[in-house]
C-alpha cells in the first residue's frame, strides 16, 4: 500500500459542555515528527495520543490541534469559592498587620488566585474520553486522504516505469544496429585517411571500443530496478525510502547511457530515461 505523507483532517463533535474539534495536518519529512497541541484541560491525553500516532503513522511532519469550545451554559456562570477568598483576605490582613506602610489588598489579585474563581461544573472525565476517540476518528481520516493521495503517487510511478521499459526495450533492440554503423563509420574513416594499417591490430581495437560503448549490463540493471521498484510498491509499510535509493540506481545507469551514447538515437533514449527518472523522483518525496 502506498501512503502519501501530505494531508488534512478535521472531526467534530458537539456534547452537552461544548464542541470538540480535532484537525491534523501532515506534510513530507524524512522522519515521523509529531506535534500536538492541547488545551490545558487535556493535557493528560498527548502521552497516550502521540503513542497511538506513531504506531499508525511512520513519516511526515504531524500538526494535530485539539480545540474546545464550551457551551453558553458551561461558561457564562462564574462561581466564587468563598470559603477560599475569606481566608485569603484574612491572611492578606494579617500581613499587612506586620507591614509599617502596606498596600490596599487588590481584588483582581484575589480572583486570581487557583481556585478562587470557576465556572459552572463540567465532567472533565467524559470530556477527556469524547476528545480521545474523536482522536482516533480523526486520525484515520488522515490516513485515509493519505491512501487516496497515495494510490494517485502509485499510478503515476507505475506510468513512467512503463515508459523505461519500454525505451529500455526499444534500446536494447537496435544497440547492434548502432554498434555495427559505429563500427563501420571508424572503418571507412581509416580508408578514407590511406593509412597502412595492420588488420589485426585495428580489428583488436575495434573490439576493445565496442566493449566501451555497450550498454547491455546497464539496461539490464534498469530492467531490474523496474521489476524492483514494482515489487516495492506492493509492500506493506513506509516505502519512500527505499524507493528513494531506488532512483538514485536509476539516476546512475542513466548517466552511464548518456555518457556511452554513440548517435542521436541512444542520445536521446538517455535523456527521455533521465527525465522519466527525474519525475519519479519528485514524486517519490511526497511517499511515506
Amino acid at each position: 500500500m502506498v501512503y502519501s505523507m501530505t494531508g488534512f483532517s478535521r472531526r467534530e463533535l458537539p456534547t452537552a459542555q461544548g464542541s470538540l474539534v480535532w484537525e491534523m495536518r501532515s506534510v513530507n519529512h524524512r522522519w515521523l515528527e509529531a506535534s500536538l497541541r492541547l488545551p490545558e484541560a487535556f493535557r493528560e491525553l498527548e502521552g497516550p495520543l502521540r503513542e497511538r500516532l506513531r504506531k499508525r503513522l511512520a513519516r511526515g511532519k504531524v500538526e494535530c490541534t485539539l480545540r474546545f469550545n464550551p457551551s453558553n451554559e458551561t461558561s457564562s456562570q462564574l462561581q466564587l469559592n468563598l470559603p477560599l477568598l475569606e481566608q485569603l483576605i484574612g491572611v492578606s490582613h494579617e500581613i499587612a498587620g506586620r507591614l509599617d506602610n502596606p498596600a490596599p489588598i487588590d481584588p483582581l489579585h484575589l480572583l486570581q488566585w487557583p481556585g478562587v474563581l470557576s465556572g459552572s461544573e463540567v465532567d472533565q472525565a467524559e470530556l477527556l474520553k469524547q476528545a480521545d476517540q474523536l482522536f482516533d476518528q480523526a486520525l484515520e481520516d488522515l490516513r485515509q486522504q493519505r491512501a487516496r493521495e497515495g494510490a494517485e503517487l502509485r499510478t503515476l510511478l507505475e506510468e513512467r516505469l512503463l515508459a523505461i521499459a519500454e525505451r529500455v526495450a526499444v534500446l536494447r533492440e537496435m544497440m547492434p544496429q548502432l554498434l555495427s554503423a559505429h563500427r563501420q563509420k571508424l572503418l571507412d574513416r581509416l580508408n578514407d585517411a590511406g593509412l597502412e594499417l595492420d588488420g589485426g591490430r585495428v580489428e583488436q581495437e575495434l573490439v576493445l571500443l565496442a566493449q566501451k560503448i555497450d550498454v547491455a549490463e546497464e539496461l539490464d540493471r534498469l530492467d531490474t530496478h523496474v521489476n524492483e521498484t514494482r515489487r516495492v510498491l506492493d509492500d506493506k509499510g513506509a516505502i519512500g525510502r527505499r524507493l528513494d535509493f531506488l532512483m538514485q540506481e536509476f539516476n546512475r545507469e542513466a548517466n552511464t547511457l548518456g555518457s556511452k551514447a554513440i548517435d542521436s538515437r541512444s542520445t536521446q533514449a538517455a535523456v527521455d530515461l533521465k527525465v522519466f527518472i527525474e519525475q519519479m523522483r519528485e514524486q517519490v518525496q511526497n511517499i511515506e
